[in-house]
């Protein structure tokens, strides 16, 4: 089963949800997809962990050399988590010589949150 790709699925419109929040109508199969990969990449402990370094590091962006000296686990598996968090569209990430930059999607992290608004 292939995975969804976020960028088509997943408006980056800053202001407006891609989907009503779940209180309030069904999930369009289409959107369902995209956010799942999205929560899925955040429901390991690590990942949710690098999200809040990646989305609350100054300037908007850490670098992974970073990162790494936060975890006890290996480099290889960091870079594992990194690509699950980018291929889930909750990331971006760009080289500059031999390190490279992750910054968050804030508009996907909003769209996640407005999903499960239950103040309706």
């Amino acid at each position: 089963m292939s995975k969804p790709a976020p960028a088509a699925l997943v408006q980056e419109t800053e202001s407006v949800p891609c989907c009503p929040p779940i209180a309030q109508s069904r999930i369009p199969a289409e959107a369902a997809g995209t956010l799942a990969q999205a929560f899925k990449a955040l429901g390991d402990p690590i990942r949710l962990q690098m999200m809040s370094m990646i989305a609350s590091a100054e300037g908007g962006e850490i670098c992974v050399c970073d990162i790494t000296p936060a975890f006890e686990i290996s480099g290889p598996t960091i870079s594992h988590h990194l690509k699950v968090l980018k291929e889930s569209g909750l990331v971006t990430a760009e080289r500059r010589a031999s390190w490279v930059y992750y910054r968050a999607r804030p508009g996907l992290m909003r769209q996640l949150s407005a999903l499960l608004d239950t103040n309706t």
